[in-house]
């Protein structure tokens, strides 16, 4: 599920995100994603045990140890990982499962969406936000000069 109306709905659904595999170090990528949601309005969880605290958030061993409700399970872990944590998702009443870039696991699509999980594969969920709701440019600002849409006065 990658195109571009089921990616909105599922961005624009989303409030919480917990981020599987979220480092404290901050030239990792799952730390720069992490911190942008965070600047975007969503609540991030960190998940990952070794870490306390990652951004100012309390950080959870695993999926099951959060207290709160989560929408988005954003997973950046090796695929074969996946399987595991898609079952987690299942678990806790997760209604997004986001693999990130690069991870691919079949198995774990199929545990989730059989859930009723959506599902989404090997894309960035930082990426994706800027790409639809318009924070994506050539110097990582929003101008709003750039647009797919023609003005108006081109049309006639």
């Amino acid at each position: 599920m990658s195109d571009i109306q089921t990616l909105r709905h599922i961005l624009g659904e989303t409030r919480s995100l917990a981020m599987v595999g979220l480092s404290a170090d901050w030239f990792r990528p799952s730390n720069f994603a992490a911190k942008y949601m965070q600047a975007h309005g969503y609540r991030v969880i960190p998940v990952n045990p070794r870490y306390e605290e990652i951004l100012g958030e309390k950080c959870y061993p695993d999926l099951a140890s959060i207290p709160e409700k989560v929408d988005m399970v954003d997973v950046f872990r090796r695929p074969e990982q996946c399987p595991d944590i898609a079952r987690q998702a299942v678990a806790i009443g997760a209604r997004f499962l986001w693999l990130q870039i690069g991870v691919v696991s079949e198995a774990a699509r199929q545990i989730a969406a059989d859930a009723g999980l959506e599902v989404v594969m090997d894309r960035c969920v930082k990426i994706e936000y800027a790409r639809l709701f318009g924070g994506l440019h050539w110097f990582g600002v929003n101008t709003r000069l750039i647009s797919a849409r023609r003005p108006l006065s081109a049309i006639h």
